[in-house]
Formats: structure tokens, sequence, C-alpha cells
């Protein structure tokens, strides 16, 4: 262990330690008697400004700061998927088995579980005698049902594979030894990887794959590509952590992280109880076999909440690695950059907008911008594609969208999801507004959309955007002079723009069936609705009245397509265009014969 210092002043969850020159950046500190883990974020000559991750209530000025020369870190290995954490990686359960439902103060439990053994299979390109370089795949680990955990050489490691051992090992067994210029280097099931540095890779790729979700308005609508970033702002009450459950249950990354950073306890709860009941529509298995959490909830401490999404992040990175896709749920950065507000204010730094630091707009766009899908560390024999997927939750106070959060987050996303009260009070859930929101992706995703779902795709989309912006041009005539008085095109514009909201875009996240609606599904539901728009136009046109088309029997079925299963509604799809072209047809004769 380093050297000591000393506490000279405690403010809340900052302490300023005197004798501490020498010390680094963002080193990690013990401090007191009890060792509260700490960070060093500021350094003035021999005094140290520490950031504790615990509480500091009962420390003394006087007690003994311990240096431990190394940066906050995590533990990456076999055991991270299926466990909870909190925001600087201490497993809960094993706390919970040490010390009872309470964290202590002090109590330090490895990330990883020491002694449980996993069985480790060397891979066949893998060989002794071997050059290998960071990122090559020595073997793998079976980690949960669906996931293979590829047991990876470290960055920076580079040189001749001396030993490789196959067999059932701890996490700190020795596997390989490597013979590098300096000297041989022992390789285990477990490395480690400071939070605040992003994982090296070879290339950043274009955005040309969606992160299909399930839900209608994000996979049609507004589409997210894998290594993707996104944000969801909303006031209180219009769905936000519900809209992240939905995208951490459905989502078709492979790994899922859910940073729970200063919510409310029973939110995160609800993610726990929920996970392992749920099954994963590309599996078969329960979410929880590929899903790690951390909960950092809203009275645990604040330093530690700041910490989280950095915990999180490098956790994605390291699955990224290994050739995934993985997904970050961060909910939500707004209590991120309050506790980054609260440390500023302790340091007493000059405040920026609304008491932020001035640095806000930094740290937000350091954080997204370790998302991307990349070509990972490997030989050019052997290239591997992973992905981070980041979408972070934004709580503005009272829903104001101005406020600095929101605005810094809204410069570095790609995806703005913006949910809206209005919508929230109406009950159209999710509440995501369709004429604030937008997606920088849709271009990068045309072509994929063209050739993996259907070559009109994205032509459906902007026809029904079309209807629902002119449903808002036409709603201030309707509100003036009622809709009764508008030509029969326009009220059958107004009649679509109202199917396409409760038909389509409606969504009931906690009905069996309508929770997931596969792309496949997507794309014929609106067909159905848009053939219904062509259908009543042709019939206006013909001289038929808009009372006689919104009374029509088709569109109790279209009302109620959404809860058809996905695997039966190739065929409801056939049904339903049947049934409404000959209610159309029976319509027209009648009207002939009148």
């Amino acid at each position: 262990m380093g050297e000591k210092g000393l506490i000279a002043k405690i403010t809340g969850p900052l302490v300023v330690a005197d004798k501490m020159r020498g010390c680094e950046m963002y080193e990690v500190i013990k401090v007191g008697e009890e060792g509260l883990l700490g960070e060093t974020i500021r350094l003035d000559g021999d005094s140290a400004y520490v950031q504790v991750y615990e509480d500091t209530t009962g420390l003394k000025p006087g007690e003994p700061v311990i240096r431990t020369k190394a940066p906050l870190s995590v533990e990456l290995g076999p055991g991270i998927l299926k466990n909870f954490y909190d925001g600087v990686q201490r497993p809960l359960k094993a706390i919970k088995e040490k010390v009872g439902d309470y964290v202590e103060r002090g109590v330090s439990v490895d990330a990883l579980d020491r002694a449980k053994k996993w069985k480790f299979t060397q891979v066949p390109t893998a060989e002794e005698g071997k050059e290998i370089v960071g990122g090559v795949i020595l073997g793998e680990v079976q980690e949960s049902k669906v996931i293979t955990h590829k047991i990876l050489v470290p960055p920076g490691v580079h040189g001749k594979l001396l030993e490789l051992k196959e067999g059932d090992f701890t996490v700190q067994d020795t596997i390989a030894r490597v013979q590098t210029e300096g000297e041989d280097v022992e390789l285990k099931l477990m490395q480690k990887w400071p939070v605040r540095k992003g994982r090296p890779y070879k290339e950043k790729l274009d955005p040309e794959v969606p992160l299909l979700t399930g839900q209608r308005i994000n996979d049609t609508f507004f589409p997210i590509a894998k290594g993707g970033t996104g944000a969801i702002p909303g006031g209180f009450g219009t769905g936000k952590t519900v809209m992240q459950h939905q995208l951490a249950r459905w989502a078709d990354s492979q790994v899922i992280v859910y940073i729970g950073c200063g919510e409310r306890g029973n939110e995160m709860t609800e993610v726990l109880e929920d996970f392992p009941k749920l099954i994963d529509p590309y599996s078969g298995e329960t979410l929880m076999e590929r899903s790690t959490l951390i909960a950092n909830t809203s009275n645990m401490p604040v330093a530690a909440r700041e910490a989280s999404i950095y915990t999180g992040i490098t956790l994605a990175e390291y699955y990224r690695d290994m050739g995934y896709d993985a997904a970050i749920q961060a909910d939500s950065t707004s209590r991120w950059a309050e506790a980054l507000r609260e440390i500023s204010g302790r340091l007493e730094e000059m405040p920026g907008e609304e008491g932020y630091p001035a640095y806000l707009a930094t740290r937000l766009a350091d954080f997204y911008e370790r998302a991307g899908r990349v070509k990972t560390l490997c030989p050019d024999s052997e290239e591997r594609i992973g992905s981070v997927t980041v979408v972070g939750a934004v709580s503005p106070p009272g829903g104001d969208f101005s406020e600095p959060v929101t605005q810094n987050t809204l410069r570095v996303v790609g995806d703005f999801w913006a949910l809206d009260s209005s919508l929230a009070d109406r009950r159209h859930f999710p509440a995501i507004s369709w004429l604030r929101s937008y997606s920088l992706y849709l271009g990068g995703l045309r072509e994929w959309f063209a050739k993996s779902a259907a070559p009109d795709f994205t032509e459906q989309r902007e026809k029904m955007m079309g209807l629902l912006q002119k449903e808002a041009e036409l709603q201030e005539i309707v509100q003036l002079v009622g809709a009764d008085a508008l030509p029969p095109r326009e009220r059958g514009t107004l009649e679509v723009a109202r199917m396409i909201r409760e038909d389509f875009l409606q969504q009931n996240a906690y009905h069996e069936i309508d929770s997931f609606c596969s792309l496949e599904k997507q794309y014929l539901m609106a067909k159905i609705v848009l053939q219904w728009y062509d259908g009543a136009m042709d019939a206006v046109e013909a001289g038929i009245r808009v009372e006689k088309l919104e009374g029509m029997r088709i569109k109790d079925a279209i009302a109620r397509m959404k809860y058809v299963p996905n695997e039966d509604f190739r065929e409801k799809y056939e049904q339903i265009m049947k049934d409404m072209k000959d209610e159309f047809e029976a319509i027209k004769v009648k009207l002939k014969a009148g």
C-alpha cells in the first residue's frame, strides 16, 4: 500500500487531504480509519481533493488517508452478467451476504467471485509458440446460458505465447504466460481496466445497421443504429423509465448494461424483479442471462453516482471487444449531472448555467463519444465487429427542454426521443412526440431497411409522417370552426392520422403481445393503415360521404390488429386487406345503386 496523508477538511462527500505530494489525478484513495473508497479530483500543492464514494459522516480531521497508486478500475471477467453492482462495481448480493440488508461503510467485496471455478476451453487459433497481440481470443468460458465469454489478451500485451492451459479455473488463476520484450506476463481469466479511459479499437464504422427495439415509434419513425446514441428527455410521469425498460427488454443487442443512476429505489427494484421473469424473444431464456445492472439509487452516495456511468460503459466496451452488440440504458443522466454539480460546488469552482460546472458539455460528450460500432483489436485474419449503443434518459425540471443537460445532450446524440407531457396526460404511451423528435440515422439506415425489411419501408414512414404533420396544421382550423367544416379530403386525412396515432403509434408496454412488435409486423400494420387511406381518398373522389367511411366495420379489425401475435400476423394482414377491399367495393356499389 502507498504513502499516507492526513484529512485536513471535510465538506460532505469531498475530503481535502494534506501531505499528498506525488498523488495523481483520479487515483483511488482509502480515506479515514474505515478505509472509505475515494478518488482524487483536484491537486493543489501538497493537498489532494478526494471525492468519497461512501457516506463521510463521522470522519474527523487528522485521520489517515492512504494512496493506492492506481486509478478507479473495474474487474473484467466471467461473472459480470446476471450480477448487480453499485456505482463502483461492488456486488450488492455479496455485500448483503456479508453485512445484511444495509451497505455498511468501508465494506470491501471483490467485484468478481474469487471462489467460483469456470470451465476454460482454448480456441484452435491460440497455440503455444505463436505471436499474439492485444485483443486475441485465447479461449472461451460459458458465462450464462446465452453468452459465451471470450477470454481476450489485454490491450497493450504482445509477444510469444509460452503456455496456455485448459481446465477449471478461478478468475485469479493463471491460464497463460506471454513472453514480452521486458518480462514474462501472466494472463488470468480476469483483467482490470480504468473506467475513465475508453478501451481501444481498430476502426470506428459508419452507423449502417439499426438496433431493433420492437417499439413501433422507435423502429419505424425514429430508428437508432447499433453503436448510436440516443436521449429520452421528458418531465415527471411521461414514461422515461418504462421506455428504458422496454429498450433494455427487447432491443436486439446481445448484452444489456442497465445503469440506475440516481433514480428512485422502487424503480430499480422493479427492474430487479422483472428481468429474471421476462423471456427474451431472441433466445427464449430469461433476460437476466444477458444483463448486468448497476444500481446507484437516489439515496446512495452522490459521488458514486458520478462514477456509475463510467463503470457501466467500461463493462459494455469489454463485451463489445468480444464481438458482441452491447446496449447501455442510463437512467438518468440528469441525476449524474446533478452529482457533478454538487461536487463542483464543494470544490468552489465557478458555476456555469443553472449552477452546473462549465465542463458539463465536455463530460457529456466524452461519455456519449465512447459509443460506436467498431472493428475490435484482433489480428487481421479474424476480423470482429462489436458495438456499444448508449441511450440516456434526461429528466429536465418541469419538462423544460431548454435547460443545460437536455441542450448539451442534444448536441452530441444522434437520436432525440422527446417525451411530451400532453400526450402522457391523454394516456398516449409511449408519449414520444412525433413532431419534436428526430433521428440522424435515417439516411444511413435507409439501405438496410430497403434490403432487410421492404423496399418501400422508408417511403411508408415518410408518408405517415407527412399525414401526422398535415394533421397538426389542420388542428388549428378544427379548433376554430370544428372538423365538420373541413372539406372531405381533409376530414379523411384527420381520420387516418387518428388511426396512425391510436392504432400504430400507441403501444402497451404491459401487454404480453403488444409489448414487442417485430419489424415485419410494423411494416404490414403501416401498409394496412395507408391502404385504408388510399381507399378512402378514392371513395371521396367517387362522391362517398366521409361519415360512411368513418363508420366502416373494418376499422374495428384495424384497431385490434396490434394484439395479433407476430407469428400469425401475415395471415391476419391478408384477411384485413381482403375484407377492406370488399367493404370499399360494397360502399361504391351502394352509391351507384342509391
